[in-house]
């Protein structure tokens, strides 16, 4: 596949921990930042003219379907035959070993003497690197202890579920600045990276510079997986001809189904259902006005909501899965797997994992399953942009020599799929670490399963490719929906600007609030009314707060 099933709480975990409405979030450990003095954070425009200038990156590989400007990712019926080099020379050659610390969702990797991939991979750098791989639950606290004892290796990614309490203040005195060798046209010399989209960037600019690398994602994480077989008996062939969340509603109560323990929908449907209605992700601006509003203020989520508890009255969620939480997204997705549900809401990049995900999965199950993306419907729907990057990798305050040494690593990491550099970093090495099949495609043995764990992906990404051993037709969905998607995606506007308010709150406790009272109004527990007082407390404990900081900032870019 094309990328291994990375799923991005708030927006980027979301996708890896699941989107049940009973997700809660546990409390991160906030670190003052790091050389402040005491200052407070501050609202900020991000200056366009900090960004990374992107090119369309071209190694000699011909899609099968093709991608395009607007960010639709190439696909890939079949690996290439021969994988063509994304770099040049030995990048590392005559630098110092380069130590690196990264989430993982995988087992602890093999160390280097007993990693065959590892081993190949520093031998086309020139150079060492040491990896510390640090499973994704046990990040934050590592991250927190690094911080707090002045260990930050050169190359560190930051928490995707937060680290410290002022962004600005502490790349400012412990990053180094990327500005100089990133910005606009400078970032030629990294052509790998230069193939970022620069909404991925967006995220890695504070205190007026850049600072972050990103591990790049498709844009949107899309709207969860439906099983077109079901849909087809109940008389919907194509998910066009579901106009509105009405006729949504309509055709899961026909999915529902207890005598055959089946249900239309396991865990929850809230964000296919906001989309579907036109809401907007966390925030929408007015462009003629800089106003902001959250989705909570908006008609479209409400009515959204209101589905949705609409939904669950007429017995059409799975019993008890309304209330799973993240860590027991596993379990819920092996329900829908297993046949149990219609549709399950999860990020693509699972659909096609090998073995694992929904395709391989299902089939092994039962043949007639079949599992595909779900896109938003009805005239008003959009594409949430919630899967720009997973998040931010970050270099240590060095010498510009050893910065651009770094950035050489980085822009190796974010080779493009079926070059020589993807195939050691997701394969390892032919005939040790994977074989190809009849169809030429890699397949991993035990060994290459173990190697391949050490987390170069998460040292920069571009776009992914769309790609999988298991199924050209599954590919050829996956494309099907961005295609659609992409066109409708709404831009998020809290890229363009920053809220310190937001960065310690928004994907905190403002989101644990948030779900835990939409899980009560979908449920019953308490009535539709309950939602304005629900909006006025969001906003009280940070939601307003928030808002005035990202219209700050957006005056202060018209200034």
């Amino acid at each position: 596949m094309s990328v291994p099933s990375s799923t991005s709480i708030n927006r980027r975990a979301l996708f890896r921990m699941g989107a049940g409405l009973g997700l809660g979030l546990a409390a991160t450990p906030l670190l003052a930042a790091c050389g402040d003095g005491g200052t407070a954070a501050e609202a900020e425009t991000k200056s366009a003219s900090l960004l990374p200038a992107t090119a369309v990156r071209n190694i000699g590989l011909k899609p099968d379907l093709p991608g395009t400007a607007a960010g639709v990712p190439q696909a890939f019926y079949k690996y290439p035959a021969t994988t063509p080099r994304a770099t040049k020379g030995q990048v590392l050659k005559g630098a110092k070993p380069i130590s690196a610390a990264m989430e993982t969702f995988s087992p602890p990797p093999p160390a280097r003497g007993k990693n065959a991939a590892w081993q190949a991979i520093e031998k086309l750098l020139g150079g060492k690197v040491d990896v510390t791989a640090v499973p994704t639950d046990d990040y934050s606290t590592k991250f927190t202890t690094m911080v707090a004892s002045d260990t930050l290796p050169d190359l560190f990614m930051y928490p995707e579920t937060g680290g410290v309490d002022n962004k600005a203040a502490f790349f400012a005195a412990k990053c180094a600045d990327l500005t100089p060798f990133l910005a606009g046209e400078k970032i030629k010399d990294y052509p790998n990276l230069a193939a970022i989209p620069q909404a991925a960037w967006q995220g890695g600019i504070f205190g007026g510079k850049l600072y972050g690398i990103p591990i790049s994602r498709m844009g949107t994480g899309g709207a969860g997986f439906y099983r077109h077989d079901l849909f087809a008996e109940v008389g919907v062939s194509s998910l066009d001809e579901i106009s509105s969340l009405d006729k949504f509603v309509e055709v899961c109560k026909e999915l529902t189904r207890p005598k055959k323990d089946q249900y239309a929908i396991i865990a929850g449907a809230n964000n296919l259902l906001a989309m579907s209605a036109g809401a907007p992700c966390y925030w929408r601006m007015d462009a003629k006005t800089g106003k902001f509003v959250t989705d909570l203020e908006t008609d479209e989520f409400r009515l959204a909501i209101d589905t949705a508890r609409k939904l669950y009255k007429a017995g059409c969620y799975y019993p008890g899965t309304i209330g799973m939480s993240g860590a027991q997204k596993s379990q819920y997705t092996d329900m829908f797997k297993n046949g149990k549900g219609a549709y399950v809401y999860d990020g693509i990049p699972s659909y096609y994992t090998p073995s694992t995900g929904y395709v391989a999965a299902m089939a092994a199950v039962d043949k007639k399953f079949d599992p595909r993306p779900m896109t938003p419907f009805s005239d008003q729907a959009i594409a949430w942009m919630d899967n720009v990057a997973l998040q931010n990798t970050h270099i240590k305050k060095a010498s510009p020599e050893r910065v651009k040494q770094i950035l050489a690593l980085a822009d190796f990491a974010a080779s493009p799929f079926g070059s020589e550099e993807y195939t050691l970093i997701i394969y390892g090495v032919e005939g040790t670490d994977f074989t190809r099949d009849a169809n030429g495609n890699p397949i991993l043995t035990k060994k290459g399963s173990q190697d391949v764990t050490v987390p170069w992906k998460m040292f920069a990404s571009a776009v992914p490719a769309v790609f999988s051993t298991d199924t050209e037709k599954g590919v050829r969905y996956v494309h099907e929906a961005y295609a659609k998607m992409i066109p409708v995606m709404e831009q998020d506007p809290t890229l363009k600007v920053s809220s310190p308010t937001w960065d310690s709150k928004g994907y905190g406790s403002l989101y644990t609030l948030k779900q835990d009272g939409l899980k009560d109004i979908v449920s019953g527990r308490r009535p539709m009314s309950y939602y304005g007082e629900l909006t006025k407390e969001y906003l009280a404990k940070g939601g307003e707060q928030a808002r005035h900081e990202f219209e700050e900032a957006v005056q202060k870019g018209k200034k």
